[in-house]
């Protein structure tokens, strides 16, 4: 007689506590939030690539034309192929005031934040402050001592005086940001170097920059933002010579009218190098920005 074992009994299903579907749905709230914000980010970019690729009467329907055909003209009416202006003059001048005056901060940033954290002076919270408050002046403020300056000493349309403007706006921001990084970096680390015989620019070039790398890379990306993208200094104190991108920009504003094409493709190919920049050390600029910059 063959004895047929009993089928074992259907496992129940576990209840999920109300406190884990809880937690789910608000983590899928704050998902879809998440998406609306961006996507309400985007949207006017969106849009202004969008329009830059029509036409001056499409662009200026109301309301404007989705469907309407593409075309490349207000391309290149930016780029002069219609006989404007150039716009390679401007760009340069955006790309050596932004690379350098970048350069510029991270070689006075760096060592002033090593002193400010691995090897802190005293009252070294009140060094942070002095510099976090150079920020609370308004810009417009020291607008007019800055052009009798430059007047004065005949700096006037010179890009150096763009770079060395942008390297003390930018300083702050800057030795705030690294000191917050090399506040990372393990003291052991730094000792053991020592007892090796390195010397401090060792120590600074070959054992704390490597470690610190992603955030000197967010560190020069939001200085080169900064600089590329500042137009108050630039619209003062330069005129053809040392011209900026961000003013020749605001030339396609003219008595005729706003042409809005032109503008839109204008805007899209000066933001092309920041999205480039940012496209290129996205990877770095979160490694940085993790490591205690933004908190």
């Amino acid at each position: 007689m063959t004895v047929t074992a009993p089928s074992p009994a259907p496992a129940r299903a576990t209840a999920v506590p109300p406190a884990v579907r809880r937690a789910r749905r608000r983590s899928a709230a704050l998902g879809v939030l998440a998406w609306l914000v961006g996507i309400a980010f985007f949207l006017p970019v969106a849009w202004m690539v969008l329009t830059s690729l029509h036409s001056e009467a499409d662009a200026a329907t109301n309301p404007p034309s989705v469907a309407a055909s593409l075309t490349l003209d207000g391309y290149r009416e930016f780029f002069g192929a219609t006989g404007g202006a150039s716009p390679w003059p401007p760009l340069i001048n955006s790309a050596m005031a932004s690379v350098f005056s970048t350069a510029a901060v991270l070689l006075l940033a760096f060592p002033a934040a090593y002193a400010l954290s691995v090897r802190p002076v005293r009252r070294w919270r009140d060094v942070l402050f002095f510099f976090l408050s150079t920020k609370m002046l308004p810009v417009v403020a020291g607008l007019l001592p800055v052009y009798l300056f430059a007047r004065n000493v005949g700096m006037l349309d010179n890009i150096w005086l763009l770079v060395v403007l942008y390297t003390s706006m930018n300083l702050p921001i800057a030795v705030w940001m690294m000191q917050s990084f090399l506040a990372e970096v393990p003291v052991a680390l730094i000792e053991a170097a020592r007892l090796d015989g390195a010397r401090l620019p060792t120590v600074l070039g070959r054992v704390i920059a490597p470690v610190v790398g992603p955030g000197i890379a967010a560190t020069a990306l939001i200085c080169f933002i900064f600089s590329w993208n500042e137009m108050l200094f630039a619209r003062v104190l330069t005129g053809v010579t040392a011209q900026t991108a961000p003013v020749f920009l605001t030339g396609f504003i003219t008595s005729q009218g706003l042409f809005l094409a032109q503008v839109c493709a204008a805007s899209v190919a000066i933001s092309l190098p920041v999205l480039a920049a940012g496209f290129a050390a996205q990877d770095k600029l979160v490694q940085g920005l993790s490591l205690g910059a933004v908190k």
